[in-house]
């Protein structure tokens, strides 16, 4: 494909793509489950075009900020937000130089978002920054399947994949990537895709804290 046609692509396609693709029951239940365990200043990391939204509760949420690169999505997300009770603060920018203080949020949640993020160590150097000491760390992710044949399949789609998936990397380990970042992973499941996802390989959830030093 033409670079003028990837860009373009990239640009007027992708981002309704990824809605659409994580708009879907399987991943819908996951942010069902996980979302509504945040509380107080939360940022999310990731904030695409908003499909967290409907999932937090208002009652146990101060403040809310959603950090996304890309300008188009979160326009996406700012529509989503008229309809909500709460007040969202959207800045574009990456997860990897978050524009917040040091100790500002309770809660970070990051969902289907380690797959795109370039340099997810970075990212989560940045999360840890931000969290005070004990702050949590709610994570919703799809990574690597759980057999060696099918880790093998996406490590051969991931190019094609990343080019139709707005960046998206199908086969790393978002358990290991947080253990990495010295976090203290609380809670942790792993579980398949519905067979109609099975590219995607896992479903990861978890919960990790910031130790205090």
């Amino acid at each position: 494909m033409c670079r003028s046609c990837l860009s373009w692509y990239g640009h007027r396609i992708a981002p309704h793509v990824v809605h659409f693709g994580c708009s879907a029951n399987a991943f819908s239940r996951m942010r069902q489950r996980m979302v509504p365990l945040a509380a107080g200043a939360v940022v999310e990391v990731g904030f695409g075009s908003g499909l967290n939204l409907p999932y937090y509760d208002a009652v146990k949420v101060k403040r809310l900020v959603g950090i996304d690169p890309d300008d188009r999505m979160l326009a996406m997300a700012k529509r989503q937000d008229r309809a909500r009770r709460l007040d969202v603060e959207c800045l574009q920018a990456s997860g990897e130089s978050i524009p917040l203080a040091d100790g500002f949020a309770d809660t970070v949640v990051v969902a289907y978002a380690f797959c795109t993020i370039p340099r997810p160590e970075l990212a989560l150097a940045e999360i840890r920054r931000i969290l005070k000491p004990g702050g949590q760390l709610i994570f919703l992710e799809h990574g690597q399947a759980d057999s060696a044949w099918r880790t093998r399949l996406q490590d051969r789609f991931n190019p094609l994949w990343g080019v139709l998936a707005a960046g998206c990397n199908l086969s790393r380990n978002p358990f290991q990537l947080v253990a990495n970042a010295r976090f203290d992973l609380r809670e942790a499941r792993r579980e398949r895709f519905p067979t109609t996802f099975w590219l995607l390989g896992s479903h990861y959830t978890g919960v990790a804290l910031r130790p205090p030093h």
